[in-house]
């Protein structure tokens, strides 16, 4: 769809929600709201693949983490915004990967329509898949405005979920050492 036809549908939604698109402050809404679009949404537009280079573990074999990263998803359900922040972890086999690459991983999935469990498992299947280490783990932690904003209008929840494969399902050491280190 070319950028001026998304425009005339941010338009028409305007129009469907009683708004007046020809008033002054709405005039450059459309071509702002198709600009956002393609950045919340731009997740849909990479693949781990491109992004997920490994190298030698060079006998690293303990937990490798990453916490407290940044995520913003929009729910799929009600297209509202859901924050919070995401725990990622593997234990290497043989291979590792650049660090960035982990919050990387969580912006490709999270910048997409979602659910928090499905970002979770994409994080630890693609880990699994492109890295093959002996466990990977993404626990995530997210405050959901369509639970806050509307429905059931619950202001201080959160939804804690997490994906554990490998040796973080089935070692309750390696899980418990992995949750030890998240909440340290």
């Amino acid at each position: 769809m070319k950028k001026e036809e998304k425009e005339v549908v941010i338009k028409q939604l305007l129009q469907i929600i009683g708004e007046n698109s020809d008033r002054e402050g709405l005039l450059k809404t459309p071509h702002r709201v198709v600009k956002m679009f393609d950045e919340i949404f731009s997740g849909y537009n990479k693949k781990p693949e491109d992004i997920l280079t490994t190298f030698a573990a060079d006998g690293y074999d303990q937990i490798v983490l990453l916490k407290d990263i940044e995520l913003y998803s929009m729910c799929e359900h009600h297209m509202l915004p859901f924050v919070g922040k995401a725990h990622v972890a593997y234990i290497p086999n043989k291979r590792v990967i650049g660090i960035s690459k982990l919050a990387r991983l969580v912006e490709i999935y999270s910048r997409r329509l979602q659910i928090q469990e499905r970002i979770g498992d994409q994080v630890t299947t693609a880990l699994m898949q492109f890295l093959q280490p002996k466990g990977a783990a993404c626990i995530i932690e997210a405050q959901h405005m369509c639970m806050r904003m509307r429905g059931v209008q619950k202001q201080n929840s959160t939804m804690v979920t997490s994906s554990m494969q490998g040796v973080f399902r089935s070692d309750l050491a390696a899980r418990q050492e992995l949750m030890r280190l998240i909440n340290k």
